[in-house]
């Protein structure tokens, strides 16, 4: 064990005390020979404050920790005098697991190691009583600060339907990253909650949490930068203590995380940040891209080293995703180089729909295999989780293992779950099972007690619960719950009225919305609620590929029951914001089109600077590839149970054409992309390099007539309504009015 690694807090010389010129001046450690200049520099760079721009794949772990350990073992600080901030518990844990490797023995005392959660955490049971805690205070998880919020809402008289906890917690969590106590929001704000009443019930919650000595997870930071605020010697005794500050995914941070690290850093100086902006993905959680983008101003005269030498991707992955993350304004700008031999170009192609994508990208992954390549090898990245079910029914099909990275299976989620639920009682009214799910989901003010009383009848009679809430609700025997129970009831027995009377798609729909779910998810406002509602969307649209209802359902059941594979072997599948960190040497990464990336929601949300974060979650994506990246586009989409033409997205056109083997039907555009998408007219850089082969489409619409019955694969059957060369305009029976390519549909009996 080398002598550092030994010393702890009660060992350190007085921060006043110098560490001996002698001592520091060791010979350099063996592991400073291993790094580039670039590393090397931000990791000796140790006076002042330092950010290192750290592009994709460039070494940025390995500097942070190879900075710890250096000053470790050149005796310029001890473990304790170190402050080094991450997001994670586990990349806490890796990094001191990586410091041991590097100096060898065991770590002690890096007491200071941690998220900005756990820290603060510590920080404030050592001052709790100025905060108005105490020292052994609780921390609320989500569902007991919901809970909390819930009791509130309640005493004030509002309605709980219309303004649930989940969006009040929500609302609270935002300020809370925005570093704003009840007195500092924005009175517009609070117009979002209750007409006007968000801010009076974040100070009751507030009051609250002090008298049940409860913090929350926001609590934790927001606590801790009024604790430094209103105790200048309290701030100047950590401000001193800390001889270094070091940051992780500093683009990541939010404004109350920079506030802390501010006050923090302000005394020393000695901070160093390790970040990139071009990988700055989540807003929508409260992370600030300008936190890195302003620190040289924050911290005059700082140090900015930029790892731009890239040791994963080949040349033409790195230059399509350079090339393509220069249209952003709001970054500091690097350019990603590396050594290693040019292979395959970045392949852009294009599909007529998702299903033919689906199939696409698993007779690739086929190949691959075939061509002696391991599913771990690759992995699937698409923007949404509702894009997942095709692929995941067509990997199950060809009996591909895959593993969902970030979050359940499809079929798994729990607003499909619940949705199948509904499906399955109207389909067999005596699932217990699936009657117990939705009972109370929405709330209906049926719970346990209700249940209960279900099941005691439903034992009693030897009958289902349902038949036992059809004797109950004719009886005095649950007074409270009679006419939610009833209602309930009298739902399920419409719905079940309409399964022959109507497609199972629409009653799908009908049920979703009469019931209330849809709604529920609707009013929710956490970060995860449009995802959901895209989810459900999703589901119904499968619901077409099936005759009817029961066909849907036995269909799921033997796709969840061949769901789950013990292979290690596996493909992996997640959205783009769960695929940061990770890498592959194939990637694919479908659904390239206007909409749905950039995702119209964060468009219409945020404007030019929701397009830079979506621009900057493409970047991320190209640069998980290690040596294949293939894009993909389809010219229909059927995300929301409804048939739309789908137009590439404007990222395809800012890939640099040198870098971009582009393989795409001119039939699925009828001989040319739409102009001002992928580029400003037909014969722009991207289109003028489209295959010629596959379907052609007639040169015009000879054989069609207006008022002709048609039939199309996709869309079904209808009728021309008017022809522009050869291009048709068709009302589908189902599908509605859709303008489609000649040689796509078939002729279908006379006018």
């Amino acid at each position: 064990m080398s002598e550092v690694n030994s010393v702890t807090d009660q060992d350190a010389p007085s921060e006043e005390e110098p560490i001996p010129l002698s001592r520091r001046a060791m010979a350099e450690p063996p592991y400073l020979a291993d790094l580039n200049e670039a590393q090397r520099q931000a990791v000796v760079t140790t006076d002042g404050p330092v950010l290192v721009l750290a592009g994709a794949g460039t070494g940025k772990t390995r500097v942070l920790t190879t900075r710890l350990a250096y000053l470790l073992q050149t005796q310029q600080a001890w473990p304790g005098q170190i402050l080094a901030v991450t997001f994670t518990n586990k990349a806490a844990r890796e990094m001191q697991e990586r410091i041991r490797l590097l100096i060898g023995g065991v770590m002690e005392g890096m007491q200071w190691l941690g998220t900005f959660h756990s820290i603060s955490a510590k920080i404030l049971r050592r001052h709790a009583e100025l905060v108005g805690l105490k020292s052994n205070f609780t921390i609320l998880d989500d569902d007991d600060q919901v809970r909390l919020l819930k009791q509130i809402i309640k005493e004030a008289n509002i309605d709980q339907n219309r303004w649930t906890a989940r969006h009040l917690a929500g609302l609270i969590d935002n300020w809370k990253n925005k570093g704003l106590t009840p007195d500092r929001v924005p009175a517009g704000e609070s117009q979002s909650f209750a007409d006007g009443k968000g801010i009076d019930l974040y100070r009751q919650y507030q009051e609250r949490l002090k008298i049940l000595n409860a913090a929350d997870f926001g609590d934790l930071l927001l606590e801790c930068i009024q604790l430094f605020q209103k105790n200048a010697s309290i701030l100047e005794d950590f401000q001193r203590r800390f001889k270094y500050i070091l940051v992780d995914e500093y683009q990541d941070t939010n404004v109350a995380q920079y506030l802390w690290l501010r006050l923090l850093a302000q005394g020393r100086r000695n901070i160093c940040c390790v970040g990139d902006d071009d990988q700055s993905i989540y807003g929508w959680r409260g992370a600030e891209v300008d936190n890195i983008l302003r620190f040289e101003k924050d911290f005059p005269g700082a140090r900015v080293i930029r790892l731009e030498r890239n040791y994963r991707s080949t040349p033409h992955i790195l230059a399509a995703a350079s090339g393509l993350i220069s249209a952003n304004d709001g970054r500091l700008g690097k350019t990603l180089w590396t050594d290693l031999p040019e292979q395959e170009k970045v392949y852009v192609r294009g599909v007529w729909d998702g299903e033919e994508e689906a199939r696409m990208v698993c007779d690739d992954i086929e190949q691959y295999q075939r061509d002696d390549r391991t599913l771990n090898d690759m992995a699937i990245l698409v923007r949404t989780s509702a894009q997942m079910r095709e692929f995941e029914e067509r990997l199950i099909n060809l009996g591909i293992p895959y593993r969902v990275i970030g979050g359940p299976r499809f079929y798994e989620r729990a607003e499909i779950r619940d949705a199948l639920a509904y499906l399955r009682v109207i389909a067999q009214p005596d699932d217990d099972l699936a009657f117990e799910r939705i009972m109370n989901k929405p709330r209906r003010g049926l719970g346990k007690v209700t249940l209960q009383a279900l099941h005691i009848a439903a034992r009693a009679e030897r009958i289902s619960l349902t038949r036992a809430a059809r004797q109950l609700i004719e009886t005095d025997e649950i007074p409270r719950a009679k006419k939610a129970l009833s209602d309930l009831i009298a739902m399920i027995d419409r719905w079940c009225g309409l399964i022959d009377t109507i497609p199972h798609t629409e009653l799908a729909e009908i049920v979703l919305d009469e019931s209330g779910y849809t709604a529920m998810w609707q009013n929710e406002k956490s970060a995860d609620a449009p995802g959901r509602l895209e989810n459900l969307k999703e589901l119904v649209h499968s619901m077409a590929e099936f005759e009817n209802l029961a066909g849907f359902l036995e269909h799921i059941s033997l796709v969840a029951d061949n769901n789950q594979s013990n292979a290690e072997d596996q493909v992996s599948l997640m959205t783009l914001h769960s695929a940061k960190g990770t890498e592959f040497p194939v990637v694919f990464l479908p659904g390239w089109e206007e909409g749905l990336f950039p995702h119209q929601r964060t468009l219409d949300e945020n404007g030019l600077k929701g397009l830079e974060e979506e621009r900057r979650l493409a970047y991320v994506g190209i640069t998980r590839a290690k040596e294949v990246a293939k894009i993909s586009f389809a010219a229909n989409r059927r995300l929301f149970n409804q048939w739309a033409n789908a137009l590439p997205s404007r990222f395809i056109d800012e890939l640099p054409e040198k870098n971009v083997e582009v393989m795409v039907d001119t039939g699925l555009y009828g001989g040319s992309m739409p102009a001002g998408r992928l580029n400003q007219d037909a014969a722009g850089p991207i289109t003028s390099r489209f295959d010629q082969g596959g379907a052609t489409p007639n040169p015009d619409a000879a054989g069609f007539d207006i008022g002709a019955r048609v039939f199309h694969q996709k869309f079904g059957y209808g009728r021309i309504d008017m022809i522009e060369g050869n291009k048709l305009t068709i009302k589908f029976e189902k599908a509605g009015k859709k303008k489609v390519i000649a040689s796509f549909v078939e002729r279908h009996g006379s006018v």
